[in-house]
Formats: C-alpha cells, structure tokens, sequence
C-alpha cells in the first residue's frame, strides 16, 4: 500500500479512477465484476505508467439491471455519479493534480461522458477510457469472435478477462450460459429483462484466459495515446 511519501516522490501528473457497478452479472460472474475489471485494468496500466491510482467507485447506474429475478443489483442517480466524479477531480486538483483518467467498466454509466465533455469546455484535463476504439483494437488483439453489439454483458469478454486475471471468481457454469440477444433497441424503456432471462446477454463459452491477456495488453498499450494527450 502507497504513502503519502511514496505518492510525493511519484510526482504523477495523472490520476486514474475506475468505475465499475453492483450489479447482477449472471449466475457465474460476481456482482463487482464490473469493478473488478475497472480496477483491474486501471492496476495494470499504473504498472507501467507513473500514475496515482485511486480505489474505485463500486455502485454507479445500473437501473436497467433492477429486476426482481436478480437479487443484488444496486444503483445510484446519473447525477450522484457526475457529481462524486467532479467532486473527486476537484480535490485532486486542490492536492496539484489536474489531470484525470476515469476508467469505466460498466457501459451504462453514459453520464461519463458528460462529465468528461464539460471538463473539457471548462479547460480541465479529462478522459475516459476505454474508448469505443480501444475496446475494438483489444477485442482484435485477444481474437474475440463476437462482435462489441453481441456480447453485451457477462459473455465472452468480461468472462475473458477474469478468467485471466482472477480465475477464482468465475463460477462453473459459464461454458453453457450463452444467450444472444441481437435485437434490443427498446433496452432502456423495457430493460435488460426483456431480452435474457439468465441476466447474460452474449456468449461466455467463447470465453478463455488466453483471450483475456490480450485484451488487457492491448488497452495498457492504447492508454499509452490517452497520456500523452493529457500531458
């Protein structure tokens, strides 16, 4: 764990915050998984950049999630997160840090993005990651077969990435949990309970380790581009 002192001599420049959610992931996949993706991949690129790595935001906007046939999601307001993000960049820049990366792992947080537009107006320095461009480089780079659109929650990648990085807390179970789901364009009216009856949306028997390693060395090696823009 890092002191003070350590984060003194550090001098970084850039902070990254992950966010991820509570939410319901399927009955293979724990609740935090978003989280543990964001913080995952927020450790690996602090690994190799000198960045101040914050502990993540863990429950953020998953309200197409809360449905009664799946105990454990828990959610808050767009404008509780926007205004926790701006809060916590303020008092980064108030300790000489102007500069913040918010690492998003749960596709629903589209407040995000707003946060990140206005900071940009403002004349702050503000990013989120990973970026529509960097998910499609790192989904090439560990050989996903389902595209972004199909595999929209617990399937192939997130199942990926924690079978590589933390194996333990996927479940049996997945290898037969597949349920596609390709036309949802009434998702945020009827929620995701109108389009799977397990919670999964994809196809996590594709799933493997192997493919997970390359998907989190491809995006430490696109957050590269992101630095050096904030800097």
């Amino acid at each position: 764990m890092w002191t003070t002192s350590d984060e003194r001599d550090r001098h970084a420049e850039v902070a990254l915050l992950p966010v991820g959610s509570f939410e319901q992931h399927g009955p293979f996949l724990p609740l935090a998984t978003d989280t543990v993706i964001a913080a995952t991949i927020s450790a690996a690129i602090a690994a190799a950049h000198p960045v101040l790595h914050l502990p993540p935001v863990t429950i953020s906007c998953s309200h197409e999630h809360e449905h009664t046939a799946w105990p454990g999601t828990v959610s808050i307001s767009a404008a509780t997160l926007y205004a926790v993000v701006r809060d916590i960049a303020d008092s980064l820049r108030r300790s000489g840090i102007t500069r913040l990366v918010i690492v998003n792992g749960h596709g629903g947080n589209y407040v995000l993005g707003n946060v990140v537009q206005e900071a940009s107006a403002d004349g702050r320095r503000m990013a989120l990651f990973p970026g529509p461009a960097d998910w499609d480089a790192a989904r090439a780079a560990g050989g996903l077969e389902t595209s972004a659109w199909s595999d929209m929650h617990a399937g192939e990648l997130e199942t990926s990435i924690l079978l590589h990085a933390h194996p333990r807390l996927v479940r049996p179970g997945y290898e037969s949990s597949d349920s596609p789901a390709e036309d949802r364009r009434h998702l945020l009216t009827l929620g995701m309970a109108a389009y799977t009856e397990s919670g999964v949306i994809g196809s996590p028997s594709l799933a493997s380790a192997g493919k997970g390693k390359g998907v989190l060395d491809s995006l430490v090696a696109s957050f590269g581009d992101h630095l050096a823009v904030l800097r």
